[in-house]
């Protein structure tokens, strides 16, 4: 179905690869690991794979403590020995992810635009008040929405709805802004209308369709709405 802009009334974004860029924990890797790419990208691989995983057994832990498990895994893969404290002290980089370039400017716009934002993720509130504050978009969100507060993490249906019930908008009236393919589906699949963020050009998974929407920028959001 093509995007409609005159149905949207709010806006939520997901967070991590799309407001901040978890590649950028490859750097906290680099001090202690000789090879951080692959490290890097199996402890990304591994924590999503825990998600999907814990929606199917029932297995919900706080995304911080899946995300450390998953790090874990990643190291012990790689022969990489270190002792929890310095674990830890990588961990601690998703409180302190870059933020890609286009994201304040372009939220402030949508914002000006009389949009209402919110943050729709599965990182625990801890994790979202400190991803809030250092991306400097406290003063244009007006809230985030946890996995925590259903237990169920995305793409499982009812993170979504928990969403528009607690924003207090119907559902159809919203637009999940997210970077992640699976976000895309999850979101669609609730009711909402779903716009992929393809910062990197690359190709959709389009296994199960189309997105309502794919832009390069958060810019690109603002321009499908209001021109």
């Amino acid at each position: 179905m093509p995007f409609d802009p005159d149905r949207v009334t709010t806006l939520t974004f997901d967070s991590y690869s799309t407001i901040v860029d978890v590649e950028a924990a490859e750097t906290a890797l680099a001090d202690r690991v000789s090879d951080p790419e692959p490290v890097s990208r199996l402890w990304r691989s591994r924590s999503l794979a825990y998600t999907f995983l814990a929606n199917q057994i029932d297995a919900y832990r706080p995304f911080y403590e899946m995300n450390r498990d998953a790090l874990q895994f990643a190291l012990d893969a790689h022969g990489v020995d270190i002792s929890p404290e310095e674990r830890d002290e990588i961990l601690a980089v998703y409180h302190e992810l870059d933020v890609f370039d286009d994201v304040r400017e372009g939220m402030n716009r949508l914002y000006d635009a009389g949009y209402d934002l919110y943050v729709v993720s599965n990182g625990n509130p801890e994790m979202l008040e400190s991803m809030v504050d250092h991306a400097g978009i406290g003063g244009l969100v007006a809230d985030t929405v946890s996995a925590d507060e259903v237990q169920a993490f995305k793409p499982a249906a009812e993170l979504y709805h928990h969403a528009a019930d607690r924003i207090g908008t119907d559902i159809e009236e919203l637009a999940h802004v997210t970077a992640g393919y699976f976000d895309v589906y999850g979101a669609m699949h609730a009711g909402m209308q779903a716009v992929w963020v393809n910062r990197d050009g690359g190709p959709w998974d389009s296994f199960a369709g189309e997105p309502d929407l794919t832009i390069a920028s958060f810019h690109d959001l603002r321009d499908e709405l209001v021109d």
